[in-house]
Formats: C-alpha cells, structure tokens, sequence
C-alpha cells in the first residue's frame, strides 16, 4: 500500500527554508529537554548543549534574511511549510502532555 502522499512544500526562498529548518530544529531540541515528556537526563543534556549551535543557526538564518532584505515573515507561508514538515507535531512535544486540572 502506498503511503499518502504529502502537499508540496510552498514556494520558499533559500533564506526562508533555512529559517524553517533551523526552527524546526530548535524546536526538536526543545522536544527533547521538556521534564514532562523527557526520560533522563543525559539526553536532555545532550539536548540542552546542541540547543545552543542550533539557537546561533537560527539566529544567523534570520539575520541573513534581514540582510538580503526579506524584512517580512509571510507568516501564512511559512505555516504552510511547517505543517508539511510535521512542525504540528514537533511543536506538540515542548507543551505538556494532557493531564487532570489541579
């Protein structure tokens, strides 16, 4: 059985594709520390220390955007993006997971 297939990324500039990618990135990370989903503590270590390169990436993608003149984030684009590239869930690891009110 063929899996289905995904919608096409939106048409990104290269700037915009980095920036994506190093937020995905980041957010994985962050995925990774989170104590209500985490189950030890050298990984969320391991995690923590890479956050950090992959902090400085993201920051040099969005710097790099600024400087070829990109001063805009088209937000409805870039969501487009993510959500082609699973970004819903990634972003779902940094919250906590449901539970009872306290």
């Amino acid at each position: 059985m063929l899996s289905p297939r995904l919608p096409p990324l939106p048409a990104l500039t290269r700037a915009e594709a980095e920036f994506v990618d190093r937020y995905l990135e980041v957010l994985d990370q962050l995925g990774r520390i989170n104590p209500a989903r985490g189950s030890d503590t050298y990984g969320a270590l391991r995690a923590a220390q890479a956050l950090a390169s992959h902090a400085v990436a993201l920051r040099e993608a969005l710097t790099l955007m600024h400087e070829r003149g990109e001063s805009r984030i088209h937000s409805a684009t870039l969501t487009r993006a993510l959500r082609v590239l699973d970004g819903e869930r990634r972003a779902g690891r940094i919250t906590l997971p449901p539970g009872e009110a306290g």
